[in-house]
């Protein structure tokens, strides 16, 4: 089973980097299964990038926590 987190439930703050601040993409197309977000969220007293994978008009936002991904909702 996979653990969900839920996102408005979370502390979470904005971390933008580089390319975020330029309003650029971080592949060509800004599709792909780990897609960097502006987002950072509080999970077991531990800051964790918030990750996107996207394809088509749909993404799944998900942390990675001791190798695992963990679904934010």
């Amino acid at each position: 089973m996979q653990r969900r987190i839920d996102f408005d439930s979370v502390e979470k703050k904005v971390d933008e980097l580089w390319y975020h601040k330029r309003n650029l993409m971080q592949t060509a197309t800004g599709y792909g299964n780990k897609i960097v977000t502006q987002w950072k969220i509080r999970h077991n007293n531990r800051w964790y990038r918030l990750y996107c994978a996207i394809h088509s008009n749909i993404g799944t936002s998900y942390i990675i926590v001791k190798g695992e991904k963990v679904v934010v909702n």
